[in-house]
């Protein structure tokens, strides 16, 4: 038996000897923008550990999310949707997701069944067949279209995926075709032990998951009106008691800023009276004492950092970096 690092707990967890037969290995996800690459990580882990939003382009780091079973261990590794990038934040994000394709034992190529293949999705598939590790093509969002649609497109991606067997339909949405996904899954990866213990769900520590769930919640609830130029950053996390009396309960207690780009979005985050951001902090709190079980003391600070998506030293600052 060996032991791992947990990230979150800042303790080593001892990892079990995996038994005769069994399979593990890195699954790489990709695809365009909004394809619900993140949420089919969450529906196939069974928990949330990727943020998702109507908003494209909402994932930026490299998750992995880790589903154990009798059999095996498949780390999934959700990457930012790849798309043409207009500044640096996204030259990095476009970046990372293209060395995912060559660093895994198996790819996850995600379309949008409900519409035909368009330039992003040939770029992507270009981009595959430059490297020799094996492709599933899913074609996500089935329970969002017609019989005679789905027909039709299936003829326009016939081309496109030619070199890959028949895309396997699932919805992220439902949890249709997860069953056959899996089992496509396993029968692809090779033999191998347990990378993380059984019980992992994320590699993330919980200040990056908590610095997630509050971003999720300012795309969520401003929509259009912040797009991408916000970045979360957690100052602190302390857990003290919630009382000064003898054996009071403990609470977390989380300063978090969140940073944009122009004055007038530090505005529409705060909202009038401070009522969005005290919505935005409500939200993520209730999300925050179910990930970490507990009670939760958010306080959310909003500073204006202009272009901070195109310098380098706000980039490594809020932890987006190229990774190798």
């Amino acid at each position: 038996m060996t032991e791992a690092y947990h990230a979150s707990s800042a303790e080593f967890t001892p990892i079990p000897q995996a038994p005769k037969g069994f399979k593990s290995g890195f699954v790489g996800i990709v695809g365009r923008p909004n394809v619900g690459k993140s949420t089919l990580m969450n529906r196939l882990i069974g928990e949330k550990v990727a943020i998702t939003s109507p908003v494209a382009q909402t994932t930026r780091n490299r998750l992995q999310g880790v589903l154990t079973t009798p059999n095996a261990q498949i780390i999934f590794v959700d990457t930012p949707g790849i798309h043409k990038p207009h500044h640096l934040l996204g030259e990095v994000l476009v970046f990372n997701a293209q060395q995912v394709m060559n660093s895994v034992d198996l790819l996850l190529f995600i379309v949008d069944s409900t519409e035909p293949p368009g330039p992003g999705d040939q770029f992507i598939a270009e981009q595959l067949q430059q490297t020799s590790v094996p492709v599933l093509i899913i074609a996500n969002k089935v329970d969002q279209r017609s019989p005679k649609r789905a027909l039709d497109l299936q003829q326009s991606y016939r081309e496109l995926l030619e070199p890959y067997r028949e895309p396997i339909p699932v919805s992220a949405r439902t949890g249709k075709g997860m069953e056959k996904l899996l089992t496509a899954i396993g029968n692809r990866l090779p033999k191998g032990p347990y990378y993380y213990p059984p019980d992992y769900l994320t590699d993330q520590p919980e200040r990056f998951i908590c610095a997630e769930l509050i971003r999720e919640q300012v795309l969520l609830l401003t929509e259009q009106e912040i797009p991408h130029s916000v970045a979360v950053v957690i100052e602190s996390m302390k857990v003290r008691p919630a009382h000064t009396r003898k054996n009071s309960p403990m609470i977390t207690h989380i300063q978090a800023t969140i940073h944009v780009e122009r004055d007038s979005q530090k505005g529409i985050l705060i909202g009038k009276e401070g009522r969005m951001l005290k919505e935005i902090g409500t939200q993520s709190r209730k999300r925050m004492e179910k990930l970490l079980d507990g009670s939760i003391f958010l306080e959310l600070f909003v500073k204006v950092n202009p272009r901070w998506r195109s310098s380098n030293a706000a980039l490594k600052e809020f932890g987006y970096q190229k990774e190798r």
